[in-house]
């Protein structure tokens, strides 16, 4: 791609988030629940199992989804492929198709455990999750969730998806150690945003970086315009070292990542650092403040290999998500496989070792949601470079 055509798609990018401001507002209304909501047994929770024989498991999937079926599908792929690896173990999986609905999968959920299911793996979408869980609680068994929403983990819900917490605790960790230890935040003011702005507070306190600021932003440029101003005044002021950004590119990133340095905040000075993946645009690589910027991504080698091997198995290339499913199972497997009819139960689901996934290794927190090995990365005359690699256990750095 020429130095024009580059030019020509980063101005493409900057309009269309631009646009997405726009129409994201007439989203942004609706109010979301921060707060956990989730209704499940606390204590060692769990279905006792009989591990010489083949193993009960519902997977709950939006297969009739219009709009999420390439997801169901590559998710139910991904858990056949998962369960052809296991060595010794049986599992007996039952599909149910929750059609995205969340009245429908807490239906479907208490079907799948009348049927025998002894863990519910599944729903995709929050809601259903929360639904899910709800309704199977009192019958002692667990769900295991693809949705990455934590407000509704806790009790008998864990969830798989990859969480704001656990990046922004990557992200701090390895600033703490590298002398980034002060941020400013800049965050949307809709549910997404403050979860983040949450999330960076917390591993900062956690880490030792001082907070220096967290600025809002309503869905408009004006909006994000002033939180700018007010972002660059905060950082002059403190000396700040990093700027931390919860918005991704179908939000306010591309236009922060632009404009700020624009503003006086060089990324010679300043790190801009981002809740979401950087390297999902390249045409954003020419943005301003990309230039040594920090992210958190999986162990890409890992997801590399999955993707072959997916390919060759069904032919096509898997969904982004289809990596929850193989998780989800190979997590189940390796509980199964130690022979203790208690592998399903909450403690067993929270084993500290944790186990090794799609992406690196994983492991289930006591408040329901996952910590997982990540990889710092940055963007260097417009390459991916990798600062750190992914830890391969939970006993070395990066944690």
């Amino acid at each position: 791609m020429g130095l024009q055509s580059k030019a020509s798609s980063k101005r493409g990018l900057l309009k269309r988030a631009l646009a997405g401001l726009s129409l994201i507002a007439l989203a942004a209304c609706e109010p979301i629940s921060l707060g956990p909501v989730s209704v499940g047994g606390g204590g060692n929770s769990g279905q006792t199992i009989d591990t010489s024989r083949p193993v009960p498991v519902a997977l709950l999937i939006p297969k009739s989804d219009s709009g999420a079926a390439s997801v169901a599908r590559s998710l139910e792929n991904a858990a056949r492929l998962a369960i052809a690896d296991l060595d010794g173990v049986q599992i007996d999986l039952r599909v149910y198709d929750t059609a995205g609905d969340a009245g429908r999968a807490a239906l479907l959920a208490q079907q799948a455990v009348n049927d025998g299911a002894k863990i519910i793996l599944g729903p995709l979408f929050g809601e259903a999750a929360n639904a899910a869980g709800v309704a199977v609680a009192d019958d002692n068994v667990n769900v295991v969730a693809f949705s990455n929403n934590a407000t509704i983990a806790g009790g008998n819900v864990f969830i798989l998806g990859p969480t704001f917490r656990n990046t922004a605790n990557r992200l701090a960790n390895y600033m703490q150690r590298t002398d980034r230890d002060s941020v400013v935040i800049l965050h949307n003011n809709g549910a997404s945003g403050q979860l983040g702005r949450v999330a960076v507070q917390a591993a900062s306190a956690q880490n030792g970086v001082r907070v220096d600021g967290a600025f809002g932003y309503d869905f408009s440029q004006e909006s994000l315009s002033s939180a700018m101003a007010q972002a660059t005044a905060a950082i002059q002021s403190a000396g700040t070292s990093t700027v931390m950004i919860t918005d991704d590119y179908e939000g306010g990133l591309p236009l922060i990542l632009d404009q700020l340095p624009a503003q006086g905040i060089s990324p010679a000075n300043t790190t801009f650092a981002g809740l979401a993946r950087f390297d999902v645009r390249r045409d954003a690589f020419l943005l301003k403040g990309m230039e040594n910027s920090l992210f958190a991504m999986p162990d890409q080698n890992m997801i590399g290999n999955f993707r072959a091997r997916y390919q060759q198995a069904y032919g096509s290339s898997p969904h982004p998500l289809a990596g929850l499913g193989f998780d989800g199972i190979a997590a189940i497997g390796a509980l199964i496989a130690r022979g203790d009819q208690n592998a399903l139960t909450r403690s067993g689901l929270m084993q500290s070792a944790g186990f090794q996934g799609v992406g690196g290794v994983f492991r289930f927190r006591p408040d329901g949601t996952n910590e997982r090995g990540l990889a710092v990365a940055t963007i260097r005359d417009q390459q991916v470079v990798i600062l750190e690699q992914a830890p391969r256990s939970f006993s070395g750095p990066g944690f």
